[in-house]
């Protein structure tokens, strides 16, 4: 089962390359499912909660078990293992130490005449995060939202996330919750979790805001939510592009490319690009001997048939005008010099420098959220930060000198707008009474 190669150049844009980067963000079938779910749940509340859990994750919950109880939280500490335990610890302590750093401080400048002006950040009350656990419990996910909202200083966050082991959750994935820092958790999944968050039930109060990853599913239910909620992002399927030229190592590069496609939606999409043709060879041959020994080889073969993709350019530049078209979520540069190479990149979820930098580094501990945005949505979003838990709020605080000053503006824009009482509420202030 090869992965295919083909040659692509400005000039030259085989249909192949054409209809990979034209991956959608979103599924009309799924926003059709989750448009007719969410209604009976806006509707039905538990009851349509219950029903399509039953339904899709094929398990049977009652209202009253949907909530993970305080103490199982907690007792999941002493059952895992000192290595996954540390692992998570360090994790989030790296997570932490990102996040407080990008922290955005509250600032003021002096206006013309004396006044102040700037802006001030406060932390929304209530956020829900969507933890993916379909195909296996996305214990990083949990550190990797829940974290930057604690450190936001969101005082009450809603964690959902489906049953991975019968009808409870897995330990690690427990623990996770616990040290990020979530206030409740619901063991619920898919399009009935983002309704459950977005209108609330007779015993879960909504959220302002749904924030976290998902399959097709889930991210058809998010958009179809928004306006009741805010949402952050187009965060999908998983998909990495990787810039490499004679320098790369095959096995590295085919290592990184099988990374994405294990996730096992079937949507994943894994782009290489390189200069040199003894490269795109070889990374061939290794994918078709390293998925041999992979314990998700079937999901992953399943994905090679149409989402991973070779393509062998003439030049790194042009090379970068096509990973810049894909807009990936992840970005791996391996070429000589890779750092030169970052302010070339326009439009990617997040970059990955230089060979000892793997994507996987970014999924589980480096530091920056692993939640960015995919199907070519890194062309207009940003991935998850600290930021997306607080609001932004302007002041102004103008002197009599200051407002005296601009009268004359708001007079004339009145005018223009045809706004009369605007420019009153300014100039009535300076008239004698």
């Amino acid at each position: 089962m090869s992965v295919e190669i083909v040659k692509w150049s400005v000039s030259e844009r085989p249909s192949v390359v054409t209809k990979f980067l034209e991956r959608p963000a979103f599924s009309s079938e799924a926003e059709d499912v989750a448009r007719e779910v969410l209604a009976e749940i806006k509707k039905n509340g538990n009851h349509a909660i219950e029903k399509y859990i039953k339904k899709f994750e094929k398990i049977k919950l009652t209202a009253d078990e949907f909530a993970v109880k305080r103490h199982e939280l907690t007792a999941a500490r002493s059952m895992i293992s000192d290595v996954r335990r540390s692992a998570i610890y360090e994790a989030h302590k790296r997570v932490v130490a990102f996040s407080k750093t990008s922290l955005r401080k509250d600032w003021s400048m002096s206006c013309p005449r004396g006044g102040t002006m700037g802006e001030q950040f406060v932390p929304l009350k209530r956020v829900g995060v969507y933890v993916p656990g379909g195909a296996a419990p996305l214990v990083s996910t949990a550190l990797m939202t829940i974290t930057l909202a604690k450190v936001a200083g969101v005082s009450e966050i809603v964690v959902c996330t489906p049953c991975t082991e019968g009808e409870n959750l897995n330990q690690a994935m427990l623990h996770a919750l616990e040290v990020a820092g979530a206030t409740e958790v619901y063991k619920v999944g898919g399009i009935q979790a983002i309704g459950l968050m977005a209108y609330g039930t007779s015993t879960v109060k909504k959220v302002d805001k749904i924030v976290g990853p998902g399959g097709t599913f889930v991210t058809a239910a998010k958009r179809a939510v928004y306006g009741d909620v805010a949402l952050d992002l187009v965060a999908g399927p998983s998909e990495i592009a990787i810039l490499a030229d004679d320098t790369a190592e095959p096995s590295y590069v085919a290592a990184d490319l099988l990374s994405q496609a294990e996730h096992g939606t079937g949507w994943e999409k894994a782009l290489l690009v390189t200069s040199s043709k003894r490269l795109a060879d070889a990374v061939q041959k290794e994918l078709d001997e390293q998925v041999t020994t992979l314990s998700k080889r079937k999901l992953i073969e399943k994905v090679m048939k149409t989402g991973i993709l070779i393509v062998v350019v003439n030049t790194l530049d042009e090379g970068m005008d096509l990973c810049n078209e894909f807009a990936p979520e992840h970005f791996e540069v391996m070429v000589r010099e890779p750092k030169s190479w970052l302010k070339k990149v326009k439009n990617a979820g997040a970059v990955f420098v230089g060979q000892w930098t793997p994507e996987s580094v970014g999924d589980f501990v480096a530091g920056p959220s692993h939640v960015l945005p995919t199907g070519g949505a890194a062309r207009m979003f940003s991935g998850l930060t600290v930021e997306d838990f607080r609001r932004r709020t302007s002041f102004v605080a103008f002197t009599r000198a200051d407002l005296k000053e601009v009268v004359p503006i708001i007079d004339a824009f009145g005018e223009m707008e045809g706004l009369d009482a605007h420019a009153r509420s300014a100039r009535i202030r300076f008239e004698k009474k």
